[in-house]
């Protein structure tokens, strides 16, 4: 009972907070509820003991994340204990929303898998993750990963160092997802090794690239040109995942390789497109507060002054 409701009833308090007007009480090894959300905030429950059986640690953010889940009718038992990536570390990485269960889904199953969505999505984070749990079951013999250099605002003139140097920022958000995932020495030691390659896009022209597991971070800064000369890289062997967000982009005259993509290559067998949303940000719940404001008033633009005006 300590481990579902918490220190102090922690987690007891979090599922009234967000179901007014109804009540939980706790009776030796029983939860009694009543009031107006009381099925609603009974399956919460029910969820929860279902994640502890299954071997689940609970903690006040996986409960926030149940009760949305249950809002959005998921059975979050299922979300949290499927696609289950164990790192070399020991560490489990479980999906933390419906989008990214069907993310993980598409990525096991497709040759080349697009994720698209805002950021805090877990999009780079979670490939990284697939890549790495492909490489220790010897599916693939090395990751590639790779995302364009393209300035946000800022010179690359300006870094200083040769051009491996200058691009090191743009590739550090792929490093910090390896070393989140293994320990240090290991991915110096698989660099070393050329097991993992972290690289430009530009480096990849005139490239087969087989058995590898390839991470295209960052689509929306390539070009339309850049995106096939990607695409048309996978060779034999390998799985190929990219990031994106399309409100994000960077590249000069706004000519995204990423948009209007699922148009051109919808129909191909072995190739699927995720769309993730502010429903499926796992970082700080003001993230997905400002990911919904941007959505909202970019809609709010899409609506003609006239007709804004008769409103």
């Amino acid at each position: 009972m300590t481990a579902l409701l918490g220190e102090r009833d922690e987690y007891l308090r979090v599922v009234e907070d967000r179901f007014p007007n109804t009540e939980l009480h706790v009776r030796g090894n029983q939860v009694s509820i009543s009031g107006q959300k009381a099925t609603e905030a009974g399956k919460v429950v029910e969820e929860l003991v279902l994640m502890l059986e299954a071997g689940q640690v609970l903690d006040a953010r996986t409960v926030t994340r149940t009760i949305d889940l249950v809002h959005e009718d998921e059975r979050p038992s299922q979300v949290f204990n499927s696609n289950t990536i164990r790192t070399s570390s020991g560490r489990v990485i479980r999906p933390k929303s419906a989008g990214q269960q069907r993310y993980l889904e598409a990525i096991a199953q497709n040759v080349i898998t697009f994720g698209i969505g805002p950021a805090g999505t877990g999009k780079s984070w979670l490939a990284v993750a697939m890549a790495l749990q492909a490489l220790q079951a010897d599916k693939v013999e090395r990751i590639i990963l790779t995302r364009p250099a393209v300035e946000a605002g800022e010179r690359l003139g300006f870094l200083p160092g040769d051009l491996l140097q200058k691009v090191d920022p743009y590739l550090r958000p792929l490093y910090d997802a390896l070393y989140d995932m293994t320990d240090s020495e290991g991915v110096t030691r698989l660099m070393e090794k050329g097991t993992v390659e972290v690289a430009p896009l530009a480096f990849m022209r005139g490239r087969t690239l087989n058995n590898a597991f390839i991470i295209l971070d960052e689509a929306q800064n390539t070009t339309p040109e850049q995106m096939k000369m990607f695409l048309t890289r996978i060779g034999f062997g390998s799985r190929a995942v990219v990031t994106g967000d399309i409100s994000q982009v960077d590249v000069q005259g706004g000519r995204t390789g990423l948009g209007g993509l699922e148009r051109i290559l919808g129909g191909i067998d072995g190739l699927a497109f995720i769309r993730l949303g502010s429903k499926d940000v796992v970082r700080h719940s003001i993230v997905q507060a400002i990911v919904d404001a941007y959505e909202t008033a970019d809609s709010e633009k899409s609506v003609p002054d006239a007709l804004r005006n008769q409103q």
